[in-house]
């Protein structure tokens, strides 16, 4: 498998938000009003506004309270569930860049169910401005690859959190931390690295960082990605 991937070492985090400010500067995007909701997170979730959102979760583990950080953004599937549901309602409306990998929205989302098109998402990332309908998320900073940069979040990131290169790569380096790390966090794991480009290292069961952390977790009844692929498109055969 070739392409880009991102390699996300939560060990490192620091919950800093330097990743997501990063992100918002590079995209041009608004200031979120908001409100104290009572958490060190804000925005309190993704918008078509807010791309990449650090997540703060308090949470009492083998009896030591942790705080735990999460930037939560696009994975990048390798078989995306968004571009099968795109597909069979505007065909390039999401798109695949053969060369980084990126999943990336065009303005024909806009001709997109853009419900149906996040619920086809196992992580719950895409969403729509309800004045002009595009659909957002993040893009892999694709234009900043092809023009030989890092991603902004990435170039920001002060403690090495936030690594990218070639797939294999970040797969050598995301194997290699995770071994270094297993002697002090024996239940830590690479999240669906086999299945997407955003890989992340979570020292604690991904469980406890955020339901949407980890394909499947968030229902009652996780189905396989295999499973889930082809719940999303028994619908789309039924129309094609």
């Amino acid at each position: 498998m070739t392409g880009k991937s991102f390699f996300v070492d939560l060990s490192r985090c620091t919950g800093c938000r330097g990743c997501q400010i990063a992100c918002k500067q590079w995209k041009n995007k608004p200031v979120e009003p908001t409100e104290n909701t009572g958490s060190h997170q804000n925005p309190p979730d993704l918008s078509w506004q807010t791309l990449k959102v650090l997540r703060f979760s308090e949470k009492t583990i083998d009896g030591k309270f942790q705080w735990l950080f999460f930037p939560d953004q696009c994975r990048h599937c390798l078989d995306a569930p968004c571009k099968m549901v795109g597909d069979s309602e505007v065909p390039d409306a999401i798109v695949q860049d053969p060369q980084t990998g990126a999943v990336v929205f065009t303005e024909k989302c806009k001709g997109l169910s853009a419900g149906g098109v996040r619920e086809a998402c196992p992580y719950d990332i895409p969403r729509v401005d309800p004045a002009t309908k595009l659909m957002y998320k993040c893009d892999l900073c694709n234009d900043r690859i092809h023009a030989g940069l890092l991603p902004s979040c990435v170039q920001t990131c002060p403690t090495g959190t936030m690594n990218f290169g070639d797939r294999d790569e970040m797969l050598a380096l995301a194997k290699d931390r995770l071994a270094k790390l297993k002697p002090k966090f024996p239940k830590a794991e690479l999240v669906d690295a086999d299945s997407v480009r955003v890989i992340f290292l979570t020292p604690f069961p991904p469980s406890a960082y955020y339901k949407y952390v980890q394909f499947g977790d968030a229902s009652p009844r996780p189905l396989s990605r295999k499973a889930f692929l082809a719940k999303v498109m028994r619908p789309l055969r039924a129309f094609g």
